[in-house]
C-alpha cells in the first residue's frame, strides 16, 4: 500500500507532470480558457494514460524490443479514439469546442513518458495506478489555471455568473497568451513555496 501512497504523492505533486517535468503544455496552453472543456479533456487523458499504462504492462513481454515505441504509440492511439468516439456521440458540443486537441493526446509527452519509463518495467496494476494518478496530477495544474482564465475572462465558473453585473471581463484571459502568463505564476508560486520549505 506504501507503494501506491508513494506513487500517488509523487505523480501529483512531488513530480507532477506539468509544473514539474514541463511536460503536456501545448494543452495546457490551449484548452484551460474554460472549466468544463479543460475537466473533459484532463479525464479523457487520465482515461488514456491509465489503460494504456495497463495494456503496454500486460503485453510488454510479447512487444520485440525494436517496434516497442510504436507498438505503444498505437496502444495510446487505441483509446484516445475510443475518447474522440465518445465525445462525438455524447457531447457533441464539447468535442467541437476541444477540436483537434482529442486527437493531439496521443502526443501528449506525458502518456509516452509513463508507458516507456513505468509501464515497460512494472506490473499492470501498479501501471494503471501510475498512469490515472499522473493524469491526476495534470488536471490538477489545468483545472486551476482554467478556473483563474474563466473566472477572470468570463465572470463565470463552470459557466454560472460568479463576478458582479459591472464587472469588466479581462479578455486577455481567454487569449492563448494568458495561459503562459497563469502557468508560469503557478510554478512560481509552488517553486516558491517549495524552496521556502526547503
Amino acid at each position: 500500500m506504501n507503494k501506491y501512497k508513494e506513487i500517488f504523492f509523487k505523480n501529483v505533486w512531488y513530480e507532477n507532470p506539468v509544473f514539474v517535468l514541463v511536460l503536456g503544455i501545448c494543452s495546457t496552453l490551449a484548452v484551460t480558457n474554460n472549466l468544463k472543456n479543460t475537466l473533459i479533456m484532463t479525464i479523457g487523458v487520465l482515461l488514456v494514460t491509465g489503460f494504456s499504462n495497463l495494456t503496454v504492462s500486460l503485453l510488454k513481454s510479447f512487444i520485440p524490443g525494436k517496434v516497442r515505441m510504436i507498438t505503444q504509440v498505437l496502444i495510446i492511439s487505441f483509446y484516445v479514439i475510443i475518447v474522440d468516439i465518445v465525445l462525438r456521440a455524447y457531447l457533441p458540443d464539447v468535442s467541437k469546442a476541444l477540436g483537434p486537441y482529442v486527437g493531439l493526446i496521443i502526443t501528449n509527452c506525458i502518456i509516452m513518458g509513463r508507458a516507456e519509463a513505468f509501464a515497460q518495467s512494472n506490473s499492470p496494476l501498479l501501471s494503471f495506478w501510475d498512469g490515472v494518478t499522473s493524469g491526476l496530477g495534470y488536471m490538477v495544474v489545468l483545472m486551476v489555471i482554467a478556473f483563474f482564465r474563466e473566472l477572470f475572462g468570463f465572470g463565470t465558473v463552470f459557466g454560472y455568473r460568479i463576478m458582479p453585473e459591472g464587472f469588466v471581463n479581462w479578455t486577455i484571459m481567454v487569449m492563448p497568451p494568458s495561459a503562459f502568463f497563469m502557468l508560469a505564476l503557478f510554478i512560481w508560486i509552488v517553486k516558491g513555496r517549495g524552496n521556502n520549505n526547503a
